[in-house]
């Protein structure tokens, strides 16, 4: 038996998984001075929250939907660092969500399942070194993070 896909687009049907998700991005090339126990990411551009909540520093966002999320998340620095990044969930790391290049790296990419509580927060994080970066800007993008709900 194969799996159909089904969009969710008749009002009569009840309330379809991905009617929650988020996205949020950097394109400003902002400063970010990280702590070796971690910094929070603004991502103050290209908001589309659909439901979600964010902070007014643009750094922790707010889930509305309790579920299993597809999450993926992107940072892009200018200069090549020998640091972590990482999602945090309610304060403390989420598994999974770590990346530890063994070499300097300019561009740090995650993809993963995880599930979530309403009124979970969730923010981006680099983290392991004390530093001064700069993401990328000029309209490209420095970070950026997005769920979607799944189930």
């Amino acid at each position: 038996m194969c799996a159909r896909i089904h969009f969710c687009n008749h009002s009569s049907e009840p309330e379809c998984a991905t009617t929650n998700s988020m996205y949020a991005s950097n394109t400003v090339g902002s400063t970010v001075l990280v702590l070796l126990g971690g910094s929070n990411i603004p991502l103050p551009n290209n908001q589309s929250l659909d439901g979600f909540s964010v902070n007014g520093s643009n750094t922790t966002f707010t889930i509305p939907e309790e579920g299993r999320y597809y999450v993926t998340y992107q940072v892009n620095t200018t200069l090549g660092l020998l640091g972590n990044t990482r999602l945090v969930r309610n304060g403390a790391p989420l598994p999974g969500s770590v990346l530890s290049p063994a070499v300097s790296a300019s561009s740090y990419n995650n993809d993963l399942i995880a599930y979530f509580n309403a009124g979970d927060t969730i923010s981006l994080q680099l983290f392991g070194l004390v530093a001064t970066i700069i993401l990328v800007g000029g309209g490209a993008t420095g970070a950026a993070l997005t769920l979607i709900r799944l189930s």
